[in-house]
């Protein structure tokens, strides 16, 4: 995203570099070592990664009944939705997204996120007989759900996500290929990457910028059942390994770094 706006800034009339990110009309080096070269070049200065920062789960009581759901469910059989803290589907968001999940006829949880102040109840916002329809393939779970844990889980095949970069962080951490519909800010241009690594598909919106139930469930469905998906899994497993151990030697390198310049700062 950095690098992307700064160009933006520096060279508009200039194409940018690398043509898979970019916006529509409407890190880790070993994620985007491109991106950080090209930003040190247009700053002129060196931008040293320090490895994904991912925290590891929490240990709490809440919602063990998730976890049980999930043990009864086959192997990567299952997706989680949640659309991170900051962002609140509309009603014409949720609507669609419901009715995609219900058409995919692949097993859900997905967590559902209102406003500070906003006392609707799930069950209202949901289309209605949505729940009776799903039956025990999906759970509707309201502000909060043990992301990391539910994401480790080997029934879960896939992330429907906005794509905050703190999510496609957890998802490329725990192997699982993201569904993505981004919503604003970076989350696009992180869309755009996941895709370019191979990791995941996004749902396309109409030129209008509006969300469509059948697009939802055939991504979803590419993903969970089909070859694709396979694929998607086992590159992003690969890029999970890749990931931590080149963690631990961009975090050897931030420190020597920072202690070089501390010893020249000393010097002078």
């Amino acid at each position: 995203m950095v690098s992307y706006f700064s160009h933006l800034m520096r060279t508009s009339d200039v194409e940018y570099p690398f043509p898979t990110v970019y916006l529509r009309d409407f890190g880790s080096n070993e994620i985007d070592e491109k991106h950080i070269d090209y930003v040190s070049s247009m700053i002129k200065r060196k931008v040293i990664p320090v490895g994904p920062l991912i925290q590891d789960p929490v240990s709490k009581d809440e919602h063990l009944e998730v976890i049980e759901w999930l043990e009864k469910k086959h192997h990567c059989s299952s997706v989680f939705v949640s659309f991170g803290s900051e962002y609140f589907l509309s009603k014409e968001e949720m609507e669609e997204i419901a009715n995609g999940l219900e058409l995919s006829n692949v097993n859900f949880i997905w967590v559902v996120r209102f406003p500070l102040g906003d006392e609707t109840m799930v069950e209202d916002a949901l289309p209605k007989g949505f729940r009776d329809r799903v039956g025990d393939r999906g759970i509707v779970l309201k502000g909060w759900a043990p992301q990391e844990k539910i994401l480790r889980h080997s029934s879960i095949g896939g992330f429907v996500s906005h794509c905050g970069w703190n999510s496609v962080m957890e998802s490329m951490e725990f192997g699982v290929p993201i569904i993505a519909m981004p919503m604003q800010l970076d989350q696009p241009l992180n869309a755009r990457l996941v895709v370019e690594l191979g990791l995941g598909m996004e749902v396309w919106r109409d030129y209008s910028g509006n969300l469509h139930r059948v697009e939802i469930a055939k991504v979803i469905r590419e993903v969970i059942v089909d070859k694709r998906g396979e694929d998607m899994r086992r590159k992003a497993k690969e890029l999970r390994e890749k990931i931590r151990l080149k963690g631990e030697e961009e975090m050897d390198g931030a420190m020597e770094a920072i202690s070089q310049l501390c010893q020249k700062s000393k010097a002078q």
